[in-house]
């Protein structure tokens, strides 16, 4: 099985990097800009025939939520664009496309874990760009995985793990919100559940399926930001504050924790609990 990779350079595209020699059977092909943008098509049109691509797995994404406030016309291009111009080719070429999105296309005034088919109301331009991303990919409809994940975090990168144990290192207390309540994911773990389901789907079948993963349990930004103190053995005081107390020019949504039934109903994946893979991630930075 041939494999792209798009926006190999991110946190989720460097974890399949890191993973590639665990699987057999998978050649991957890792591309990020400036050798390969997703809207040039003729572009990515003409490496996935050279390459003989049979799955497309889309990390590429525009994921500086508070720019996109003001940068909307490049979120757009990238997330919806983007989306519709890989949904395209894998479409003509006959690929598969796994496509990576997020929580923040629901609105946040749920009280119980998002299942798949509950109505979306993005609150930024973010959110919104990534909906529409998978809007296009579900109307053009090339064989499709969606994944929505949320918190994302990683050995690689910039992400709030990281954020975190430097701030910890250089303050004695920090405030951090406390009502905006969700789930971290560790993107090796959510790179595993893809291999997982690229290893058992029918490659003769059609797919059109939107799934959710992140590691299991639920936290505030405040009960993250307090564990990552924890482990990493820092001495910094961590103190809850709420969201109007850090004003930011995008709105996140209050409550973001996604019901992963689905994805382990049907391709039995076993999650994580969010602290077990934080301290896995941890242990690997230090």
């Amino acid at each position: 099985m041939n494999i792209l990779v798009t926006g190999s350079k991110g946190q989720l595209g460097s974890e399949f990097q890191k993973i590639q020699n665990e699987i057999p059977g998978f050649v991957f092909c890792f591309y990020d800009l400036p050798e390969l943008d997703i809207t040039d098509k003729n572009n990515l049109a003409s490496l996935i025939n050279r390459k003989n691509i049979n799955v497309i797995i889309n990390c590429a994404a525009y994921t500086a939520v508070d720019k996109a406030e003001d940068d909307k016309e490049n979120a757009f291009k990238v997330n919806a664009v983007g989306a519709k111009i890989l949904a395209e080719v894998a479409k003509e070429s006959g690929a598969l496309l796994v496509h990576i999105s997020t929580d923040y296309v629901f609105n946040g005034t749920a009280h119980s874990p998002y299942k798949e088919n509950q109505a979306t109301q993005p609150l930024g331009v973010y959110g919104e760009t990534k909906w529409q991303g998978e809007e296009a990919i579900r109307k053009v409809n090339p064989s499709h995985f969606i994944l929505r994940t949320s918190w994302l975090y990683s050995t690689f990168g910039n992400n709030f793990v990281k954020t975190m144990q430097r701030l910890g290192i250089e303050k004695k207390n920090l405030n951090v919100i406390a009502d905006q309540v969700g789930t971290p994911t560790y993107a090796r773990d959510l790179a595993h559940a893809v291999i997982s389901i690229l290893s058992q789907a029918d490659s003769k079948k059609h797919y059109a399926e939107t799934y959710h993963f992140s590691n299991e349990g639920v936290c505030s930004w405040y009960d993250f930001a307090d564990a990552i103190m924890e482990i990493s053995k820092l001495g910094c005081a961590v103190n809850p504050i709420e969201t109007h107390q850090y004003p930011t020019p995008a709105k996140r949504p209050a409550y973001s924790v996604l019901s992963k039934s689905k994805i382990k109903n049907d391709w039995g994946i076993v999650i994580p609990h969010w602290r077990k893979s934080l301290e896995a991630c941890i242990q690997e930075l230090e």
